[in-house]
């Protein structure tokens, strides 16, 4: 077992998290992660209502007694969410921990943290999660440039960006973006992390609501399959590499406005190939860590697995570090 400021302060088995993921965080998934030791979160925009949100809760209580999360993400757009709702229905059901991501939470965290729940903020620079510690957050994960989805504008990958977090805060921090093993975990602890958080490995699950045909093209990529879309919009997503997300990139070199891309990347083109197994028919975030993906395991055997090669990293290092010393 590892033991870190992460495990005691959210009272986990294991330091390692299952971050929120539009339309993959359901109760199947995050049940299966909490059953092993892992906290997992449960995406509240997944559910198109709060009270979708509550029955999802409800389920994932009817497949676990352990700890799990809801996370709740905030980004700009035009008809945003009820998000007073959703965190209403997170305080009312009794959640102890929230991830929270996208723009300056600092209400929630408020919020959250009068009714005891541990907030973990997810950031893609140093100088956010020094911004989000001060505002109360209980933890940090930091996603570095190998991330699936959204990993900021700055371009820095994990090898710096973690350590360069680590000297500057001082809450648990995982650290998020190409972790898939346990090698990566030692790796992240070694850097200063408390932890690790996944989401594309969690994908290519079992209990991965996922289509098949999904996971099977995760375990086919490598780390060369995905593509970085609207850069050009300042908004970059990094998203699995098909047709869709190769005509989107080149429509942006071509200096194409958003709106004529918009159709081409809508959540419900996305929410229909995930349920049809096209995928190759909307876009779908996956991230470097598929050239680390070479199987299809359930939840409990790939937790279990991280763990073991977590500790023969470790036993490598201290030979290491024997033949270094010259005893």
């Amino acid at each position: 077992m590892f033991k870190t400021r992460f495990t005691e302060a959210f009272g986990v088995k294991h330091p390692i998290v299952l971050g929120g993921m539009q339309n993959v965080g359901r109760a199947e998934l995050i049940a299966a992660a909490a059953n092993a030791g892992v906290l997992g979160f449960l995406t509240a925009l997944t559910h198109a209502t709060p009270e979708g949100l509550e029955k999802e809760i409800a389920r994932t209580r009817d497949l676990t007694d352990q700890p799990f999360g809801v996370n709740i993400t905030m980004l700009p757009t035009l008809n945003p969410p009820p998000y007073g709702e959703f965190r209403r229905v997170i305080i009312e059901a009794g959640i102890k921990f929230v991830e929270t991501a996208g723009n300056r939470p600092h209400e929630f965290i408020e919020e959250f943290r009068r009714h005891g729940v541990k907030v973990i903020h997810k950031c893609t620079a140093v100088r956010h999660a020094i911004s989000a510690e001060k505002a109360g957050v209980d933890a940090i994960s930091i996603d570095g440039f190998e991330c699936a989805g959204h990993p900021g504008e700055d371009d820095v990958p994990g090898l710096v960006l973690i350590p360069a977090a680590a000297d500057k805060i001082s809450v648990p921090l995982l650290a998020s973006g190409g972790f898939a093993d346990g090698r990566g975990l030692v790796a992240a602890l070694a850097l200063g992390a408390d932890g690790i958080n996944m989401g594309t490995r969690f994908c290519a699950t079992k209990e991965a609501p996922v289509h098949e045909a999904f996971k099977r093209a995760i375990v086919a990529n490598d780390e060369r399959g995905t593509e970085l879309i609207f850069r050009s919009y300042r908004n970059t997503a990094r998203v699995a590499k098909n047709s869709v997300s190769q005509t989107v990139v080149a429509m942006e070199r071509e200096g194409r406005p958003f709106s004529d891309v918009a159709s081409l990347v809508s959540g419900a083109r996305a929410r229909e190939a995930l349920a049809e197994g096209d995928i190759d028919a909307g876009i779908w975030t996956a991230g470097l860590a598929q050239g680390l993906i070479h199987d299809i395991p359930s939840v409990a055997d790939l937790v279990a697995r991280i763990l073991r090669e977590g500790r023969g990293a470790v036993g490598r290092l201290d030979n290491a570090l024997v033949s270094a010393s010259g005893e």
